[in-house]
């Protein structure tokens, strides 16, 4: 199966469950991988052949800042399921990152896999 990866998509959204995270938009940072079939495109090199990512980025922004989320778990099964409503794609990866919410972490991150 070919994939095509999309990493480091910045996303200004309201993500987390303490109060004062319900209140100002975090930046998190979504890297996406489709597993589909990508010959056709590589052979007509026509973008109706294959995801056009830009529209794809664009979509998971949306979904992510109209879902509010509370945990990084439902903020991956959100981009999944966007990047799932595309036929041609038959499953996805999703890591999800967010940055400062713990003292003396750096990051924290799901990553999860859907068919």
């Amino acid at each position: 199966m070919d994939q095509l990866k999309l990493n480091g998509i910045e996303v200004e959204c309201i993500i987390g469950d303490l109060p004062e995270e319900r209140e100002s938009e975090q930046k998190i940072l979504v890297d996406v991988s489709l597993d589909m079939d990508l010959e056709e495109a590589s052979i007509s090199d026509k973008l109706d052949d294959t995801v056009d990512y830009a529209l794809l980025v664009g979509d998971i922004r949306e979904a992510l800042e109209e879902a509010r989320c509370r945990l990084l778990e439902r903020a991956a099964g959100v981009v999944a399921d966007v990047c799932l409503s595309d036929p041609r794609v038959e499953s996805v990866t999703v890591g999800v990152r967010k940055f400062g919410s713990v003292s003396g972490l750096g990051s924290a991150e799901v990553r999860l896999t859907r068919k």
